[in-house]
This record gives structure tokens, sequence and C-alpha cells, in this order.
């Protein structure tokens, strides 16, 4: 086996002492591509005998980690995240590990980058808010056994760990309590197409909606594409059906924001023109007039379990999956048009 070039050594040299190519060291090095055990061993040699540390990566090769996990989020897609984050980091930290954050804008391509960034930073494990269309990326990384847990938005695969808040029996609940008062045209603004939180809010609805002996009515649910102006396109859309309807159920904060605009824009007051009811709920909620009616997420706790199954998989990498749903909690206030609660 040769000897390093040189006092510092290189990729190169590395490359030189195991036998194999410098883009094979790349992928040992980054986690890119899987490499044959032998080559790996080979690889993980070679670095320990020279005690390359080209960075903290290479490092951690040899010490089996490096103490941080990797999260990829939407930082614009929901206030929500926000709360999430802080909880994760807290968890994170009281067992040892930082956080290390990277923004996916909510796309499939960014978030294909930002991840394999995090992991060429070679992150212990991964947490994820999966953009739509995001789905063969989960699986890539199932393949190289990547220590993965999907928060928020959860899929139907059973061999992941994920966990999130119940959204289907949340939101038939928020639909059943708009039917009791009196509604029979419920309308739904529903978050962007391909997120499952988004199908399942709108089967929830529908499920409200049956509950109460209601028809399904397509025409009532407008997409408001999870944003603060796709909220207020959805509520237009909605008002200038021929029959309006006279209760909504919004699909997240950001959609409400924009639905708040839109309907001060027209005059509209909520609890009385328009009955409100969201699914979310952000410190604001109980400020603005009238407080809103909402289905509050347990961000802390989904937050931690989070962490908590990370290190689960992170201790035992055999363990079964899990898929860990918590119940949100409806707070009572005015927009949906009852009496303020005592």
């Amino acid at each position: 086996m040769p000897r390093p070039r040189s006092a510092r050594p290189t990729q190169r040299d590395i490359a030189e002492m195991a036998g194999v190519s410098i883009t094979t060291v790349s992928h040992v090095v980054n986690g890119t591509r899987a490499v044959a055990e032998s080559t790996k061993t080979a690889v993980l040699r070679a670095i320990e005998s020279t005690g390359y540390t080209g960075d903290a990566i290479a490092r951690s090769l040899v010490t089996g980690g490096t103490r941080s996990i990797g999260m990829a989020v939407s930082l614009v897609a929901n206030p929500y995240f926000a709360g999430l984050m802080q909880a994760i980091e807290g968890e994170a930290s009281a067992n040892g590990y930082t956080v290390l954050l990277a923004d996916t804008h909510d796309t499939a391509a960014t978030e294909r980058e930002v991840i394999r960034t995090l992991r060429s930073r070679r992150v212990d494990g991964l947490l994820m808010t999966p953009a739509a269309g995001t789905g063969p990326l989960i699986g890539e990384l199932m393949s190289l056994d990547v220590p993965i847990v999907l928060i928020d938005r959860l899929t139907t695969r059973t061999d992941v760990d994920q966990v999130g808040a119940e959204s289907i029996q949340a939101t038939s609940a928020l639909t059943a309590h708009l039917a009791s008062l009196g509604h029979r045209r419920i309308g739904m603004i529903s978050g962007a197409p391909g997120l499952t939180t988004s199908d399942e809010r709108v089967l929830g609805y529908r499920l409200g909606l049956g509950r109460a002996g209601l028809p399904w009515t397509p025409e009532l649910v407008a997409c408001g594409q999870s944003s603060r102006d796709g909220g207020s396109l959805a509520l237009s859309t909605l008002l200038a059906l021929p029959e309006p309807p006279t209760a909504l159920v919004v699909g997240n904060d950001s959609m409400m924001v924009g639905t708040l605009h839109e309907a001060r824009r027209r005059g509209l007051r909520l609890g009385m023109d328009l009955a409100v009811v969201v699914y979310d709920d952000v410190e604001w909620a109980e400020f603005v007039d009238p407080p809103l009616t909402t289905m509050a997420q347990p961000i802390e706790a989904i937050g931690r379990r989070a962490v908590q199954l990370l290190m689960a998989r992170l201790a035992d990498p055999t363990r079964p999956a899990e898929t860990v749903r918590l119940p949100p909690t409806l707070r009572h206030r005015e927009s949906c048009g009852c009496p303020t609660p005592e």
C-alpha cells in the first residue's frame, strides 16, 4: 500500500492507498451511493491510517457519528413549522445532538438537493416534512438505510418512522360543529394537492358532511395551495358561486391569513356573515376579531416524538417502523358564530 504523498493526505491519497477511484472515496465519505462493504472497509482503513481529516465528515467515518441530525423543512410553508423546530432542537439538545436546518422551499427538487447537502455533512439521521412528489426520494433513502423520520405529512408506507397530528377525525369534527349550528352549505379551502395533509383534511371534511347528513358537493371545495394568496383566491372562488357557502373549513393557518384579508376586503364579518373554522392554531388566532375557532396541533409533542423516534432508530436500526398520530385539540372561540365560550 503506497504512502500518502504529503503530510496532509487528500482524497487522492486515500484512493491510492485503498486501491479505488477518487469517486469511490467521495461516495464513501458523502454517502451518496451504496458501495461494496469490502471497498468501504478499505477506504475506512486508509482514512484511519493516514489520519485524514479533510473535514468533520472524515472523522465521523472513523468515530461512528457526528452527533448531529439534519432537518429538511419548508420555512415559509406554515408558521406551524417554527414552533416545531423549537421543540425539535430542545429534544435533540437534551440527547446531546445538534440540528442542521435546511430550507426545502416546499418543492421536491429543492428538497432532494438539501437532503444531498445534509448527507454530505454526514448527519447521523434525518427529519423531513416531505414536499409533494418526494416519494421516490424517500424510497432511495430507505434503500440506503438512512435513519429517517417523516414529520407532519405522513405517508402510507409501513417501513418508515413518521409522526404527525391526526387530521381526518379532527377535520370531521370541525365540519360537524358547523353543521350543528344549522349550516347546510359548508365550503372548504383545501391545501396544496399531493400533500397527505391536504388529502386527509378533505377526507375528514367529507366524513363530517356525511355524519351530518349533508351531501358532498365538489364545487364547495376550492384549493388554496397551502398559501396566503391561495387562500384569498379560494375564498373569492367560493363566494362567486350562485349559492355561496355560509360556513367554511380552512385547511391551515397560511390559507386562513388569505381568507381573513379577502373577507375584510369584502366587508364580511366572520361569525356573522360567514362562519369560519381552521385546522391549525397560532398565537394570533385568539387576538383577531373575532377570535378563531381552531383545531390546534400538538406541535411540541410532535417535535419531541420525532427526535425520540430518530434516537430509537439510531440505537436499533432493525426495530419495526412506527407511525404515530397525536390528537389535536379543539379551541372553541367565536369565528364559528358561537358566543364567547365560558
